[in-house]
């Protein structure tokens, strides 16, 4: 998964600080653009020691001032892709356009602060979601609210901020008509449907097909819709379809807008205004040297052609076009340092190298096979002698980060740099075997913030109660 065939540096010989050049060890021809095609952070650069910095800050000085496993999010990456969405939807889409962070990927205050800043929306799938948007400072009027199994409280909280819901199904309704009886206001709503589009992407994120748990039936739309054109608690804004992730196709989207467009027809032959139409999201990023996900631009400028081409196919007022990107906005921006620790050889078979984390703050190899690419932080144009297996500390033979990755001869206390861990990393990480979950720091021109602070093992034991009768007996 990780290559290194450049010949070390010499750490007694300076030289001047570079970016990482075209065909390195983790970086194959950057671009600027469009950051999802890229393996690195767009700020990743050798100091004059061929150390690896990233947003002006040396890793492994990160890494031993704020400890590992340490997440790094690189605050020039994510406001670079926010304006890729954000300009190539102005540029390609002749109506409305917002780009909506689904914050699914990678829920913070200052993940929040920082894209709402940038002009985007966000989409929330649990109250735990949608108060950290609203406290991030994202306006309600820019948050959707997702979820197949919402519960009374949360459908509550976002009617009460004026957050528009997706509804899902009929359990929504049911809750929602009871919520918003007697408002003065509507609630807003999108509808979602399963448009039966597949994508060749992992089963467990591929939602978009008719066997799903989310979204209406397209053969239930129509009732759905007959029956919300009855429910003045309801406004009907849009329709929402999504059909998977990490997906490097185009020609499904464009199928997905022929098949919303017709459903945008139905919506409005029955008096609903409809003015939105949410296309999910779902582009891929670059994990692995061998991966080649289109760019932002080209994603939008599909999406964005599609939908006002098969909107004009059937004389539609063009809707506002919403997309809700969350991993190719925010993975790329992310990396995660670990320290090395333990080494086992199996002559013949196998080296195992241990570091202090694993899936409890990546999950993602042992769930959905996941590839990464990595490198040693002090070190990472060293020749790569070795392959050897990346493994994490907790008590599971299928806890392994990297299969079989080929790196410099390393040493206990050494500094691996993993990249493209900025979504679905945090966001299911856990604290299995009763690890504390990492810190997390924003690094900018230099200067490390502190966004995340590092949980404590006593901070584990705050939420369990020991009752009485099983106290010890002094």
């Amino acid at each position: 998964m990780v290559t290194s065939a450049s010949p070390a540096t010499d750490p007694v010989a300076p030289v001047p600080a570079a970016p990482i050049a075209p065909g390195g060890p983790f970086e194959h021809g950057g671009d600027p653009l469009s950051p999802n095609r890229n393996l690195a952070p767009l700020t990743a650069r050798l100091d004059a020691l061929g150390r690896l910095e990233v947003g002006g800050c040396l890793l492994s000085d990160l890494a031993r001032t704020y400890g590992t496993p340490l997440y790094v999010l690189d605050e020039a990456t994510l406001r670079t892709t926010c304006r890729a969405y954000r300009e190539a939807l102005a540029a390609h889409y002749p109506g409305e356009a917002l780009a909506l962070y689904a914050s699914k990927a990678n829920s913070s205050l200052a993940i929040t602060a920082l894209v709402a800043s940038e002009g985007l929306g966000l989409d929330a799938v649990s109250a735990g979601e949608l108060l950290t948007g609203l406290q991030g400072g994202m306006p309600a009027e820019r948050i959707v609210f997702h979820g197949n199994n919402k519960s009374a409280e949360e459908l509550q909280l976002a009617v009460d901020r004026g957050v528009t819901v997706i509804l899902d199904n009929w359990n929504d309704i049911t809750l929602l008509a009871t919520l918003a009886a007697g408002r003065p206001a509507p609630v807003r709503v999108l509808v979602r449907f399963t448009p039966g589009i597949e994508c060749h992407t992992h089963e467990y994120i591929r939602t978009g097909h008719l066997d799903s748990k989310f979204g209406f039936d397209p053969d239930q739309l129509e009732a759905v819709l007959r029956h919300l054109a009855a429910c003045p608690w309801a406004r009907v804004d849009g329709l929402h379809a999504h059909i998977g992730s990490q997906i490097f196709e185009l020609e499904p989207h464009r199928d997905l807008a022929g098949v919303m467009a017709e459903a945008l027809g139905l919506a409005r032959s029955l008096g609903h205004p409809c003015g939105d139409l949410n296309v999910g999201g779902g582009l891929g990023i670059r994990y692995v040297g061998s991966d080649d996900p289109p760019s932002i631009q080209e994603w939008v400028r599909v999406v964005a052609t599609a939908v006002a081409e098969a909107c004009g196919q059937r004389q539609l007022a063009l809707p506002r076009l919403l997309c809700e990107p969350g991993r190719s906005l925010v993975a790329t921006a992310g990396m995660t340092l670990y320290t090395l620790g333990s080494r086992k050889e199996i002559p013949g078979l196998r080296t195992y190298i241990s570091v202090d984390g694993g899936m409890s703050d990546n999950p993602r190899p042992i769930t959905y096979q996941s590839l990464y690419t990595a490198a040693l932080a002090d070190r990472p144009l060293a020749e790569a002698t070795e392959a050897v297996t990346v493994a994490g500390k907790h008590c599971e033979s299928g806890d392994v980060l990297l299969h079989d990755v080929r790196l410099p001869l390393t040493s206990p206390g050494d500094v691996l740099a993993v990249f493209a861990t900025g979504a679905y990393n945090a966001a299911m990480g856990s604290n299995y075997n009763r690890i504390p979950r990492p810190a997390a720091v924003l690094v900018h021109d230099g200067v490390a913030d502190v966004v995340q602070r590092r949980e404590q093992p006593e901070d584990l034991l705050r939420y369990d109660v020991l009752p009485h009768r099983l106290l010890p007996v002094s």
